[in-house]
C-alpha cells in the first residue's frame, strides 16, 4: 500500500508506526540515553532491533547520535527539535490509555483501580 504523499498523518505514520518506536521516543523524551539504558528500559526490544529503530530515526532528523571518543566508546541518543515535536502525540495517547484503558491497563498489569484513582 503506497502511502499518500500529500497527507501529513499518513505521512507522520509512516515514520511513528512502526513497532518500538513511539515508546522509544517516549523513553528519549527524559533526556539523552545510551543504547543500553533504552535496551533495559524497552523490555524484549532486540539489539538489532534497537538499532535500526535508533537509525531510522536518526535518518529522519528525530534522534541525535553524539559519539564521544573514550575508551569504551560512549554513545548517546537525544531527540533533536524536531523528535521533541512529537511528544504531544505520546502525551494525548498517554491521557487517552488513562480516560479510556485505565482500568483495562491495570487489570492486565495487577493493579486495582484503587491504584488508578490515587
Amino acid at each position: 500500500m503506497a502511502v499518500d504523499e500529500t497527507c501529513p498523518v499518513c505521512l507522520t505514520a509512516e515514520i511513528v508506526c512502526g513497532k518500538w518506536t513511539l515508546l522509544l521516543i517516549r523513553d528519549l523524551a527524559e533526556g539523552c540515553s545510551r543504547f543500553c539504558e533504552l535496551e533495559r528500559s524497552l523490555a524484549g526490544i532486540s539489539p538489532r532491533t534497537l538499532s535500526l529503530r535508533l537509525r531510522a530515526l536518526e535518518e529522519e532528523g528525530i534522534v541525535e547520535r553524539q559519539t564521544f571518543p573514550e575508551v569504551p566508546p560512549r554513545v548517546e541518543y537525544a531527540l533533536t527539535e524536531k523528535g521533541r515535536a512529537l511528544l504531544p502525540i505520546i502525551d494525548d495517547m498517554r491521557a487517552y490509555g488513562e480516560d479510556w484503558l485505565g482500568a483495562e491497563c491495570a487489570e492486565r498489569s495487577g493493579l486495582t483501580a484503587d491504584l488508578l484513582i490515587a
